[in-house]
């Protein structure tokens, strides 16, 4: 099932990458790109479109990475606070043991 998977991803990865290119040559128009404050010097409009499409993932990955960031330090909090009710009791269930009930 392990070599399926890989197999699938590596797929669409070749897939991604054939999409790529094939974009990059069918788009070779130079664009200039002017972001109000500052113009960069025009390069293929594939090149700016994928960058974008780049920087978008990049950005959506370090948004994505702080919630999971914040999910783990809750789940460790919660995990620490399970292990002392459960040391608490266990600690009650051996002190009603030892009174001779």
């Amino acid at each position: 099932m392990k070599l399926l998977r890989k197999v699938i991803i590596l797929l669409l990865v070749l897939a991604m990458l054939a999409v790529g290119v094939l974009f990059a040559l069918q788009n070779k128009e130079p664009v200039a790109l002017d972001l109000l404050v500052y113009t960069f010097a025009p390069h293929s409009l594939a090149l700016w479109v994928l960058a974008a499409f780049a920087l978008g993932g990049v950005a959506g990955m370090l948004a994505s990475s702080v919630v999971i960031l914040k999910l783990r330090t809750s789940r460790a909090n919660t995990n620490r606070q399970l292990q002392r009710a459960n040391t608490e009791l266990d600690r009650l269930r051996t002190a009603g043991l030892s009174s001779g009930d």
